[in-house]
Parts: structure tokens; sequence; C-alpha cells
């Protein structure tokens, strides 16, 4: 079982051009004019917190796809969220991820040598979250509706009542398999 390997880009790391794959330039503020136009998002405890607007936040970190990775995972996209002041949404983002990543680990893979890759990042100019995990299988998952009894099959139900949307897309180019996805918007609080 190896560890899990992650890209952090954030406020205070250098960006790359997603085209080229070089060194963006660095977004700055004219300084005689105002500095970015941020909005204000909930957190935990009720205070107020300010997200920049030309800040992109993105994680990813490919884990194995084991099922003894799911606390990682968990770990990793909470201690994300709260490092970008989103507090308020850990549980619900938490709670969708590990059950997208036990999909994909129960599902989507073929055995302990396959991967998961995880995706958090803001969109929509800091008005959005989005997750995504990506597997190697093609196979689109389909919402069960389980038997009382049964123990497994919620997984998606879960997704569906805690995000305000998700689905399926292919993956990146190159590489087998799909993503799941899910969103969250940040509302703004005046």
């Amino acid at each position: 079982m190896g560890p899990s390997r992650g890209l952090a880009v954030s406020a205070d790391r250098p960006r790359t051009d997603p085209v080229t794959g070089r060194a963006a330039a660095p977004r700055t503020a004219p300084a005689d004019g105002p500095a970015a136009p941020a909005i204000p998002v909930p957190c935990s405890g009720g205070e107020r917190t300010v997200i920049p607007l030309d800040t992109r936040r993105l994680f990813r970190a490919e884990f194995p796809a084991l099922p003894d990775r799911a606390a990682a995972v968990r770990r990793m996209v909470a201690g994300h969220l709260r490092d970008w002041r989103l507090g308020a949404i850990v549980d619900h983002v938490v709670l969708a991820t590990n059950e997208l990543f036990a999909n994909a680990v129960e599902h989507g893979s073929s055995g302990p040598a396959d991967t998961v890759t995880i995706t958090v990042s803001l969109e929509r100019f800091g008005r959005e979250l989005r997750v995504e995990v990506a597997d190697g299988s093609p196979v689109i998952p389909v919402a069960r509706k389980p038997e009382p009894t049964e123990e497994s099959g919620r997984g998606l139900a879960i997704v569906e009542d805690l995000a305000a949307d998700w689905g399926t897309e292919p993956p990146d180019p190159g590489v087998r398999g799909k993503k799941v996805w899910f969103t969250l918007p940040l509302v703004a609080t005046s």
C-alpha cells in the first residue's frame, strides 16, 4: 500500500497554464486600483470569510483503490476545506466524497494496483465547490433503491441528498475510466 500522491494549487502556490503547463504570470491588482473582487461565504460559528474571485483553488490526489484509504481521503478533503475557510460545509463534502470513493473502490477498480483520483476545486469564480472522483472503470454508476434490510446500495442516494448536482463524465484524455462528480454552491451572504 503506497502513500497518496497529491498536487495542491492554492493562492500561495505558483500557478501553471492548463494548456502549456508553464508557469503562469501571477495575477495582481493594479497598484492604484481596488483589490480583486471577492465573495463572502458562511463559515462555522456564524463567522464570514472572503474568497477573492481571482484565487484558483484546486487539490488533486491519487489514492490506491483500497477501502482502508478512505480515512486518508476524508482527512485530505476536510483539511483542504478548512484551509480554504469552508468549515461550514466540511461534513457534507466529506460524506459525499467518502461515498463516491467507496463506490470507486468497490465497483470501479479491478484490484489493489488500481488508483482513484480525488479532485476538489472551487469553480464559478469561487461560488461553487466541485469534487470529482475518477476511477478506471468505464461503467457508469446507477442509483439504486435498496431494500430496507440491505447493508449497502445507498451511496448515490446520499450524494444526491447532500449535493446540489452530481453526474458523470468521461475521463481526462489518455486515461481510461470515468469521473463521478458533485457540486455544492457557496452562497454569498450579505
